[in-house]
């Protein structure tokens, strides 16, 4: 059973809730980005840029590695409030990659 305490139960929501959607905005986030730099855009964080200018592949991989260790963490420890604000944000960053995807093609 999702623990559902604290921050988990923000609104009322199961704290996998916020894990499963942070899973779902990092794959969106994934293949809108793969998409993009097949269709010529580049990519607007400097450190992800840094590590795609070695390979475009592993160097999303890496930072995705990165964002579901940090994500587990604040899932393990009990930080789910946290998770939702990240949520948002990645939300928000796969709106803008469709945008540029649109502005792209």
């Amino acid at each position: 059973m999702a623990a559902t305490t604290g921050a988990g139960a923000l609104a009322g929501a199961p704290a996998s809730m916020y894990f499963k959607v942070f899973v779902y905005l990092q794959l969106l986030d994934a293949l809108t980005t793969l998409l993009g730099f097949r269709l010529g855009a580049q990519e607007a964080s400097p450190i992800v840029r840094l590590l795609t200018d070695l390979h475009p592949v592993a160097g999303l991989g890496i930072s995705k590695a990165a964002a579901f260790l940090l994500a587990a963490l604040c899932y393990w420890t009990g930080r789910f409030r946290v998770i939702s604000w990240i949520n948002y944000w990645f939300a928000a960053l796969v709106v803008w990659n469709v945008c540029v995807l649109l502005l792209v093609a």
